[in-house]
C-alpha cells in the first residue's frame, strides 16, 4: 500500500489575529509526506508576514475571491494530496503526530480509505479546552448520518482527493454540510480515527449568519433526505431539548 501524501489547506483573510497556532500547529507536525496550503484572499493586514515567518513551507496563493468556499475551491485546484484537510485560521492539530497518526490509521486498513474522520475539541480565543464538541461522531458513519445534523466537524473530514467535490457557492454559509454529504455518497470505504483530530475555534457567529446557516441546513437536508424526514428530525430535536 502506497504511503498517503496528505494536503492541509487553511483559507484566511485578515487573520493575523487567529492565524499563528495554527500556522505552528501544521508546521510542527513530524509527517514528512504532506503539503500546506495558505488560500489567502489577499489580506492588507500582516497574515502573510506571519506565514512567511512561522510555517516556510507553506505555499502561499494571495488573491481577491469571493468568499470562504470560493477558497476551498481554489485550494482543491492546488492540491497534490491523496487526502485533503480543511483547517481554518484559529482551529489546529492537536499534536505534533496527528498527521502520522492520521497515517497510520489510514496504511492500518485493507486499503486506504475514501474519508476518514474522528473527534473534535472546542477551544476559545485563548486556546483553553471547552470540551468534546457535544456532536459525537459515530462509529458508522454514512451520507444519511448526516439527517442527524452535522456529526463529524468540518476540520475532522479528511476526504480523498479524487473523490472531494468542488463546493457549492450558491450556499453562504452551510456548503461545507452539502459538502461532505456528497462526499460520502461517492465513498466506498470510511474509516473512524479513534482520536482528537482538531481544536476547533469556538466563536459567537453573528445572529443573522446563524439563522441563515439553520436554514441552508435546512434546505440542505430537505433536498438530500425529503421535507417528510427533515421535518420530522427537527420536530423529534425539539422534543428532546425540551425533555
Amino acid at each position: 500500500m502506497s504511503v498517503p501524501f496528505v494536503t492541509i489547506i487553511t483559507v484566511c483573510y485578515n487573520a493575523e489575529q487567529t492565524i499563528t497556532p495554527t500556522l505552528l500547529s501544521v508546521q510542527n507536525q513530524t509527517y514528512e509526506g504532506m503539503e500546506y496550503l495558505v488560500i489567502d484572499g489577499a489580506s492588507t493586514d500582516g497574515t502573510l508576514c506571519l506565514v512567511r515567518e512561522l510555517a516556510p513551507r507553506a505555499k502561499v496563493h494571495s488573491e481577491p475571491d469571493r468568499g470562504i468556499y470560493d477558497a476551498m475551491n481554489k485550494g482543491l485546484s492546488y492540491a497534490q494530496g491523496t487526502y485533503v484537510w480543511f483547517l481554518n485560521a484559529g482551529d489546529l492539530l492537536p499534536s505534533v503526530n496527528t498527521v502520522a497518526h492520521l497515517a497510520q490509521e489510514a496504511m492500518a486498513q485493507e486499503s486506504l480509505p475514501d474519508v476518514l474522520y474522528g473527534y473534535t475539541r472546542l477551544i476559545d480565543q485563548e486556546g483553553q479546552d471547552l470540551g468534546l464538541r457535544r456532536l459525537s461522531p459515530p462509529k458508522q458513519l454514512t451520507w444519511r448520518s448526516f439527517e442527524q445534523g452535522m456529526l463529524v466537524c468540518h476540520q475532522s473530514f479528511i476526504a480523498r482527493r479524487s473523490l472531494a467535490p468542488q463546493y457549492d457557492l450558491s450556499y453562504r454559509f452551510s456548503s461545507d454540510f452539502d459538502w461532505c454529504i456528497r462526499v460520502l455518497r461517492g465513498a466506498k470505504s470510511v474509516h473512524r480515527v479513534d482520536e482528537v483530530l482538531s481544536l476547533y475555534l469556538s466563536e459567537g457567529a453573528t445572529t443573522a449568519n446563524h439563522r441563515r446557516s439553520l436554514y441552508e441546513r435546512w434546505q440542505i437536508m430537505c433536498r438530500y433526505y425529503g421535507f417528510g424526514r427533515t421535518l420530522w428530525q427537527h420536530v423529534r430535536f425539539l422534543f428532546i431539548r425540551r425533555r
